[in-house]
Protein backbone atom coordinates (compact mmCIF):
# COMPACT_ATOMS: atom_id res chain seq x y z
CA UNK A 1 0.00 0.00 0.00
CA UNK A 2 0.71 3.63 -0.72
CA UNK A 3 0.97 4.66 3.11
CA UNK A 4 3.78 1.42 3.82
CA UNK A 5 5.79 2.26 1.35
CA UNK A 6 6.04 6.32 1.85
CA UNK A 7 6.67 5.67 5.62
CA UNK A 8 9.74 4.49 4.27
CA UNK A 9 10.33 7.38 3.20
CA UNK A 10 9.37 9.92 5.26
CA UNK A 11 8.76 8.05 8.62
CA UNK A 12 7.05 9.88 11.41
CA UNK A 13 7.21 14.05 10.11
CA UNK A 14 3.96 15.23 11.72
CA UNK A 15 3.97 18.37 13.13
CA UNK A 16 1.73 19.62 16.20
CA UNK A 17 -0.84 22.57 15.09
CA UNK A 18 -0.04 25.69 16.81
CA UNK A 19 -2.03 26.23 19.31
CA UNK A 20 -5.06 29.04 19.31
CA UNK A 21 -8.48 29.42 20.72
CA UNK A 22 -11.77 28.66 18.26
CA UNK A 23 -13.32 31.69 16.58
CA UNK A 24 -15.20 33.59 18.87
CA UNK A 25 -17.96 34.76 16.40
CA UNK A 26 -21.17 32.95 16.25
CA UNK A 27 -20.68 29.36 15.15
CA UNK A 28 -23.31 30.25 11.92
CA UNK A 29 -21.11 32.93 10.63
CA UNK A 30 -18.30 30.42 10.87
CA UNK A 31 -19.93 28.11 9.19
CA UNK A 32 -20.87 30.05 6.79
CA UNK A 33 -17.03 30.74 5.62
CA UNK A 34 -14.40 28.44 4.24
CA UNK A 35 -12.09 28.70 1.43
CA UNK A 36 -10.74 32.58 0.75
CA UNK A 37 -10.05 34.46 -2.81
CA UNK A 38 -11.22 37.93 -3.15
CA UNK A 39 -11.28 40.91 -0.70
CA UNK A 40 -13.68 43.05 -0.88
CA UNK A 41 -12.87 45.74 1.93
CA UNK A 42 -11.13 49.37 2.33
CA UNK A 43 -8.34 50.93 0.63
CA UNK A 44 -6.34 50.87 3.69
CA UNK A 45 -4.26 47.79 4.62
CA UNK A 46 -6.86 47.31 7.38
CA UNK A 47 -4.68 45.96 9.74
CA UNK A 48 -2.10 46.87 12.34
CA UNK A 49 0.70 47.57 10.53
CA UNK A 50 1.38 48.67 6.78
CA UNK A 51 4.28 46.31 5.71
CA UNK A 52 7.14 48.24 3.58
CA UNK A 53 6.78 47.54 -0.11
CA UNK A 54 9.60 45.70 -1.57
CA UNK A 55 10.57 44.51 1.94
CA UNK A 56 9.45 40.88 1.85
CA UNK A 57 11.97 37.83 1.01
CA UNK A 58 10.92 36.41 -1.91
CA UNK A 59 11.87 32.63 -0.82
CA UNK A 60 9.67 32.74 2.55
CA UNK A 61 6.77 34.33 0.93
CA UNK A 62 6.69 31.05 -1.43
CA UNK A 63 6.67 28.61 1.72
CA UNK A 64 3.98 31.35 3.28
CA UNK A 65 1.91 31.10 0.03
CA UNK A 66 2.42 27.33 -0.28
CA UNK A 67 2.62 25.77 3.25
CA UNK A 68 1.21 28.42 5.67
CA UNK A 69 -2.15 27.84 7.11
CA UNK A 70 -2.06 30.95 9.85
CA UNK A 71 -3.47 28.32 12.84
CA UNK A 72 -6.59 28.28 10.42
CA UNK A 73 -6.69 24.42 11.69
CA UNK A 74 -8.86 25.59 14.54
CA UNK A 75 -11.48 26.35 12.44
CA UNK A 76 -11.22 23.54 9.57
CA UNK A 77 -10.28 20.53 12.34
CA UNK A 78 -12.12 21.95 15.04
CA UNK A 79 -15.28 23.16 13.73
CA UNK A 80 -15.71 21.51 10.15
CA UNK A 81 -14.06 18.38 11.32
CA UNK A 82 -12.57 18.10 8.02
CA UNK A 83 -10.25 15.73 8.82
CA UNK A 84 -12.56 13.50 9.76
CA UNK A 85 -14.01 13.41 6.73
CA UNK A 86 -10.55 12.83 4.48
CA UNK A 87 -9.62 10.52 6.74
CA UNK A 88 -13.13 8.16 6.41
CA UNK A 89 -14.46 9.21 3.17
CA UNK A 90 -11.99 11.01 0.63
CA UNK A 91 -9.87 8.94 -1.30
CA UNK A 92 -7.24 10.62 -4.03
CA UNK A 93 -10.22 9.96 -6.90
CA UNK A 94 -12.60 11.88 -5.10
CA UNK A 95 -10.16 14.63 -4.06
CA UNK A 96 -9.52 14.81 -7.85
CA UNK A 97 -12.79 15.18 -8.70
CA UNK A 98 -13.60 18.53 -6.94
CA UNK A 99 -11.00 19.50 -8.28
CA UNK A 100 -7.94 19.11 -5.71
CA UNK A 101 -3.89 18.61 -6.79
CA UNK A 102 -1.78 16.66 -6.10
CA UNK A 103 2.44 17.80 -6.49
CA UNK A 104 3.70 14.67 -8.05
CA UNK A 105 7.21 16.36 -6.71
CA UNK A 106 6.80 15.34 -3.27
CA UNK A 107 6.04 11.68 -3.52
CA UNK A 108 9.04 9.54 -4.30
CA UNK A 109 9.77 8.40 -8.02
CA UNK A 110 7.45 5.90 -9.20
CA UNK A 111 5.14 5.79 -6.20
CA UNK A 112 2.21 7.26 -7.30
CA UNK A 113 2.05 4.77 -10.45
CA UNK A 114 1.53 1.84 -8.21
CA UNK A 115 -0.65 4.02 -5.67
CA UNK A 116 -4.78 2.82 -5.08
CA UNK A 117 -6.33 6.21 -5.60
CA UNK A 118 -9.26 4.69 -4.43
CA UNK A 119 -8.28 4.40 -0.40
CA UNK A 120 -8.84 7.38 1.38
CA UNK A 121 -5.26 5.85 3.22
CA UNK A 122 -3.48 7.09 0.72
CA UNK A 123 -5.17 10.44 0.57
CA UNK A 124 -3.49 10.71 4.20
CA UNK A 125 -0.45 9.61 3.30
CA UNK A 126 -0.44 12.70 0.71
CA UNK A 127 -0.93 14.32 3.63
CA UNK A 128 1.78 13.38 5.47
CA UNK A 129 3.87 14.03 2.19
CA UNK A 130 2.89 17.17 1.94
CA UNK A 131 1.77 16.44 -1.47
CA UNK A 132 -1.45 17.73 -1.53
CA UNK A 133 -1.72 21.41 -2.78
CA UNK A 134 -3.34 23.89 -0.64
CA UNK A 135 -4.17 21.54 2.09
CA UNK A 136 -1.64 20.84 5.14
CA UNK A 137 -2.24 17.89 6.99
CA UNK A 138 -0.91 16.66 10.62
CA UNK A 139 -0.83 12.87 10.78
CA UNK A 140 0.38 10.76 13.61
CA UNK A 141 0.61 7.24 14.47
CA UNK A 142 -1.66 5.80 16.75
CA UNK A 143 -2.60 1.84 17.29
CA UNK A 144 -0.43 1.61 14.60
CA UNK A 145 -2.00 3.53 12.08
CA UNK A 146 -1.47 6.80 10.34
CA UNK A 147 -3.81 8.78 11.20
CA UNK A 148 -4.64 12.65 9.88
CA UNK A 149 -5.06 14.62 13.72
CA UNK A 150 -5.63 18.13 12.13
CA UNK A 151 -5.81 19.40 8.57
CA UNK A 152 -5.85 23.00 7.47
CA UNK A 153 -6.06 25.33 4.21
CA UNK A 154 -2.95 27.34 2.45
CA UNK A 155 -2.93 30.30 -0.49
CA UNK A 156 -1.93 27.50 -2.96
CA UNK A 157 -5.93 25.30 -2.56
CA UNK A 158 -7.22 28.22 -4.79
CA UNK A 159 -4.01 30.00 -6.16
CA UNK A 160 -2.18 27.17 -7.45
CA UNK A 161 -2.58 24.30 -9.80
CA UNK A 162 -0.43 21.21 -11.40
CA UNK A 163 1.28 20.74 -14.40
CA UNK A 164 -0.48 17.40 -15.34
CA UNK A 165 2.41 16.04 -16.25
CA UNK A 166 1.66 12.19 -14.27
CA UNK A 167 -1.90 12.51 -15.16
CA UNK A 168 -4.97 15.31 -14.51
CA UNK A 169 -4.55 16.49 -11.26
CA UNK A 170 -0.91 14.95 -10.87
CA UNK A 171 2.47 17.27 -11.61
CA UNK A 172 4.30 19.94 -11.02
CA UNK A 173 3.35 23.03 -8.85
CA UNK A 174 2.17 26.39 -11.12
CA UNK A 175 1.79 28.86 -8.27
CA UNK A 176 -0.29 31.80 -9.21
CA UNK A 177 -2.87 29.83 -11.60
CA UNK A 178 -6.18 29.99 -10.87
CA UNK A 179 -7.23 26.81 -10.27
CA UNK A 180 -10.75 26.70 -12.25
CA UNK A 181 -10.89 22.68 -11.24
CA UNK A 182 -11.51 23.62 -7.84
CA UNK A 183 -15.11 22.81 -6.54
CA UNK A 184 -14.93 25.37 -3.02
CA UNK A 185 -18.03 24.82 -2.58
CA UNK A 186 -18.54 21.10 -2.88
CA UNK A 187 -15.37 20.46 -0.52
CA UNK A 188 -17.02 22.65 2.47
CA UNK A 189 -20.64 20.95 1.86
CA UNK A 190 -18.23 17.37 3.18
CA UNK A 191 -18.24 18.59 6.48
CA UNK A 192 -20.43 16.84 9.00
CA UNK A 193 -21.23 20.15 10.64
CA UNK A 194 -23.08 22.06 7.99
CA UNK A 195 -27.16 21.98 7.86
CA UNK A 196 -29.05 20.93 4.49
CA UNK A 197 -30.03 24.59 3.43
CA UNK A 198 -26.07 25.10 3.68
CA UNK A 199 -24.46 22.49 2.16
CA UNK A 200 -27.28 23.41 -1.29
CA UNK A 201 -25.57 27.08 -1.60
CA UNK A 202 -22.18 25.66 -1.09
CA UNK A 203 -22.92 22.89 -3.78
CA UNK A 204 -24.97 25.98 -6.49
CA UNK A 205 -21.40 26.99 -6.69
CA UNK A 206 -19.19 24.47 -9.24
CA UNK A 207 -16.12 24.72 -10.08
CA UNK A 208 -13.54 27.86 -10.45
CA UNK A 209 -15.71 29.83 -8.38
CA UNK A 210 -16.19 31.23 -4.73
CA UNK A 211 -18.63 33.48 -2.95
CA UNK A 212 -15.88 35.56 -0.20
CA UNK A 213 -18.97 38.13 1.29
CA UNK A 214 -21.35 35.16 1.89
CA UNK A 215 -20.19 34.54 5.07
CA UNK A 216 -20.70 38.67 5.70
CA UNK A 217 -24.06 39.46 3.86
CA UNK A 218 -25.85 36.51 3.74
CA UNK A 219 -26.01 36.66 -0.80
CA UNK A 220 -25.12 34.10 -2.89
CA UNK A 221 -22.96 35.32 -5.58
CA UNK A 222 -20.10 33.29 -6.43
CA UNK A 223 -17.10 35.11 -8.62
CA UNK A 224 -14.39 33.00 -10.47
CA UNK A 225 -10.52 32.33 -8.76
CA UNK A 226 -8.40 34.90 -9.92
CA UNK A 227 -4.78 34.56 -11.13
CA UNK A 228 -2.53 35.61 -8.63
CA UNK A 229 0.23 35.95 -11.25
CA UNK A 230 1.25 39.21 -13.12
CA UNK A 231 0.13 41.32 -10.04
CA UNK A 232 3.25 43.36 -10.59
CA UNK A 233 2.48 46.99 -11.07
CA UNK A 234 -1.26 46.37 -10.29
CA UNK A 235 -2.84 47.65 -6.91
CA UNK A 236 -6.00 46.67 -7.21
CA UNK A 237 -5.91 42.77 -6.83
CA UNK A 238 -9.58 42.48 -6.47
CA UNK A 239 -12.40 42.46 -8.97
CA UNK A 240 -13.45 45.64 -6.97
CA UNK A 241 -10.82 47.17 -6.23
CA UNK A 242 -11.58 47.49 -2.62
CA UNK A 243 -7.70 47.56 -1.44
CA UNK A 244 -4.75 49.14 -2.49
CA UNK A 245 -1.89 46.58 -1.99
CA UNK A 246 -1.67 42.49 -2.11
CA UNK A 247 -1.66 42.70 1.98
CA UNK A 248 -4.73 43.70 2.37
CA UNK A 249 -6.27 41.34 0.15
CA UNK A 250 -4.07 38.32 1.62
CA UNK A 251 -5.02 39.75 5.14
CA UNK A 252 -8.66 40.26 4.30
CA UNK A 253 -8.18 36.17 2.73
CA UNK A 254 -6.40 34.96 5.79
CA UNK A 255 -8.39 35.98 8.33
CA UNK A 256 -12.26 36.05 7.20
CA UNK A 257 -12.10 33.44 4.71
CA UNK A 258 -9.24 30.86 5.14
CA UNK A 259 -10.42 31.84 9.23
CA UNK A 260 -5.95 32.41 10.01
CA UNK A 261 -5.14 33.84 13.12
CA UNK A 262 -5.36 37.54 12.95
CA UNK A 263 -7.16 41.00 12.76
CA UNK A 264 -9.24 42.79 10.06
CA UNK A 265 -11.02 45.44 10.01
CA UNK A 266 -13.38 47.34 7.07
CA UNK A 267 -15.53 50.11 8.31
CA UNK A 268 -17.30 50.84 5.12
CA UNK A 269 -18.70 47.38 5.38
CA UNK A 270 -19.36 47.13 8.87
CA UNK A 271 -16.35 44.20 9.04
CA UNK A 272 -14.29 43.98 12.39
CA UNK A 273 -12.99 40.59 13.09
CA UNK A 274 -10.42 39.42 15.76
CA UNK A 275 -8.94 35.91 15.94
CA UNK A 276 -5.61 35.68 18.10
CA UNK A 277 -2.77 35.07 18.58
CA UNK A 278 -2.22 36.79 15.33
CA UNK A 279 -0.03 34.39 12.86
CA UNK A 280 -0.55 36.38 9.91
CA UNK A 281 0.90 40.28 10.13
CA UNK A 282 4.49 39.21 10.38
CA UNK A 283 4.45 37.24 6.55
CA UNK A 284 2.29 39.70 4.32
CA UNK A 285 5.12 41.45 2.97
CA UNK A 286 7.29 38.09 2.11
CA UNK A 287 3.69 36.43 0.90
CA UNK A 288 3.59 39.66 -1.14
CA UNK A 289 7.08 39.60 -2.37
CA UNK A 290 6.31 36.19 -3.80
CA UNK A 291 2.82 36.80 -5.24
CA UNK A 292 4.75 40.26 -6.90
CA UNK A 293 7.40 37.63 -8.30
CA UNK A 294 4.92 35.41 -10.27
CA UNK A 295 4.94 36.66 -13.67
CA UNK A 296 1.72 35.75 -16.55
CA UNK A 297 2.74 32.41 -18.27
CA UNK A 298 3.12 32.99 -21.53
CA UNK A 299 1.08 31.50 -24.39
CA UNK A 300 2.04 28.15 -25.91
CA UNK A 301 3.81 28.28 -29.29
CA UNK A 302 1.24 28.06 -32.32
CA UNK A 303 -1.45 28.44 -29.83
CA UNK A 304 -2.58 32.03 -32.03
CA UNK A 305 -1.95 33.20 -35.76
CA UNK A 306 0.37 36.14 -34.88
CA UNK A 307 0.20 38.17 -38.31
CA UNK A 308 -3.95 38.61 -37.25
CA UNK A 309 -2.78 39.09 -33.71
CA UNK A 310 -1.16 42.16 -35.32
CA UNK A 311 -3.64 43.56 -36.94
CA UNK A 312 -5.72 43.11 -33.75
CA UNK A 313 -3.45 44.84 -31.54
CA UNK A 314 -4.45 48.04 -34.21
CA UNK A 315 -8.31 47.00 -33.58
CA UNK A 316 -7.89 46.90 -29.92
CA UNK A 317 -6.38 50.54 -29.92
CA UNK A 318 -8.63 51.73 -32.56
CA UNK A 319 -11.90 50.38 -33.32
CA UNK A 320 -12.24 47.94 -30.32
CA UNK A 321 -11.78 51.33 -27.68
CA UNK A 322 -10.13 48.78 -25.34
CA UNK A 323 -7.46 50.70 -24.90
CA UNK A 324 -9.16 53.58 -23.12
CA UNK A 325 -9.24 51.51 -20.03
CA UNK A 326 -6.86 48.14 -20.33
CA UNK A 327 -3.55 50.94 -20.68
CA UNK A 328 -0.12 50.50 -20.08
CA UNK A 329 2.38 47.67 -19.85
CA UNK A 330 -0.41 46.29 -16.79
CA UNK A 331 -3.59 46.78 -19.70
CA UNK A 332 -5.38 48.08 -16.47
CA UNK A 333 -6.27 52.16 -15.03
CA UNK A 334 -6.97 50.19 -11.87
CA UNK A 335 -4.41 52.13 -9.95
CA UNK A 336 -6.28 55.36 -11.09
CA UNK A 337 -9.77 54.53 -11.46
CA UNK A 338 -12.44 52.53 -10.61
CA UNK A 339 -15.32 52.32 -12.79
CA UNK A 340 -19.32 52.74 -12.00
CA UNK A 341 -21.02 49.25 -12.93
CA UNK A 342 -23.54 50.58 -15.28
CA UNK A 343 -20.10 51.04 -17.46
CA UNK A 344 -19.50 47.35 -17.63
CA UNK A 345 -21.53 44.93 -19.39
CA UNK A 346 -21.33 42.46 -16.34
CA UNK A 347 -23.95 42.08 -13.66
CA UNK A 348 -23.72 44.66 -10.87
CA UNK A 349 -24.28 42.69 -7.88
CA UNK A 350 -20.64 42.05 -6.95
CA UNK A 351 -19.44 45.42 -7.12
CA UNK A 352 -22.61 46.02 -5.08
CA UNK A 353 -21.81 43.74 -2.46
CA UNK A 354 -18.24 45.51 -2.05
CA UNK A 355 -16.52 48.27 -0.79
CA UNK A 356 -16.42 50.64 -3.17
CA UNK A 357 -19.48 49.46 -5.42
CA UNK A 358 -17.48 49.61 -8.31
CA UNK A 359 -15.23 47.92 -10.52
CA UNK A 360 -11.82 47.43 -11.75
CA UNK A 361 -10.63 47.14 -15.00
CA UNK A 362 -9.11 43.75 -15.01
CA UNK A 363 -5.61 43.59 -16.25
CA UNK A 364 -4.90 41.60 -19.45
CA UNK A 365 -2.85 38.55 -18.79
CA UNK A 366 -2.40 34.99 -19.87
CA UNK A 367 -6.31 35.02 -21.14
CA UNK A 368 -5.25 31.76 -22.84
CA UNK A 369 -5.33 30.57 -19.68
CA UNK A 370 -8.31 31.08 -17.76
CA UNK A 371 -10.95 30.59 -19.86
CA UNK A 372 -14.19 31.80 -18.77
CA UNK A 373 -14.33 35.72 -18.49
CA UNK A 374 -15.73 38.50 -16.33
CA UNK A 375 -15.83 38.14 -12.31
CA UNK A 376 -18.95 36.31 -12.83
CA UNK A 377 -17.86 33.65 -15.99
CA UNK A 378 -20.59 34.69 -18.19
CA UNK A 379 -18.35 34.99 -21.02
CA UNK A 380 -17.31 31.32 -21.82
CA UNK A 381 -14.97 32.21 -24.51
CA UNK A 382 -12.97 35.30 -25.44
CA UNK A 383 -15.48 35.01 -28.77
CA UNK A 384 -18.06 35.78 -26.27
CA UNK A 385 -16.10 38.68 -24.07
CA UNK A 386 -15.28 40.50 -27.76
CA UNK A 387 -19.37 40.09 -29.18
CA UNK A 388 -20.73 41.49 -25.70
CA UNK A 389 -18.53 44.76 -25.90
CA UNK A 390 -19.48 45.11 -29.36
CA UNK A 391 -23.06 44.86 -28.48
CA UNK A 392 -23.30 47.05 -25.70
CA UNK A 393 -21.15 49.84 -26.75
CA UNK A 394 -22.61 49.88 -30.43
CA UNK A 395 -18.87 49.57 -31.93
CA UNK A 396 -19.90 47.91 -35.27
CA UNK A 397 -16.65 45.62 -35.85
CA UNK A 398 -16.24 43.46 -38.84
CA UNK A 399 -16.00 40.00 -38.47
CA UNK A 400 -12.85 40.27 -39.72
CA UNK A 401 -11.83 43.12 -37.52
CA UNK A 402 -13.23 40.50 -34.07
CA UNK A 403 -11.21 37.71 -35.53
CA UNK A 404 -7.89 39.39 -35.35
CA UNK A 405 -8.88 41.03 -31.99
CA UNK A 406 -9.61 37.65 -30.28
CA UNK A 407 -6.12 36.61 -31.55
CA UNK A 408 -4.00 39.56 -30.22
CA UNK A 409 -6.05 38.54 -26.69
CA UNK A 410 -4.57 35.30 -27.11
CA UNK A 411 -1.03 36.64 -27.86
CA UNK A 412 -1.54 38.63 -23.93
Amino acid sequence: MLGATLNLWIGSMASPRPNGPHFTRSFLLSLCCGLGLLAGCSDDDSGPTQPVPGSGDIAQGKETFRFDTFGDETFWTDTLRMHEVIQAAVSPQTALAVGLKVDADAVPPGVLETADLTDPATTVALLKLGAVVGLKGTVQTINGKDTLTSVGITCALCHSTVSNSVAAGIGSRLDGWPNLDLDPGAIIALSPSLTAEQKAVYQSWGPGKYDARYNFDGRNDPALIPPAYGLSGVHSVTYTGDGDRIAYWNRYVAVTQMHGHGSFTEPRLGISVSNPPDMVESKLADLEAYQLSLASPAPPAGSFDAAAATRGQAVFAGAGQCAGCHVGSTFTDANTTLHQPSEIPTDPTHAERSATKMYRTTPLRALWQHAPYFHDGSAATLEDVVQRYDDAFGLGLSPAEKADLIEYLKSL
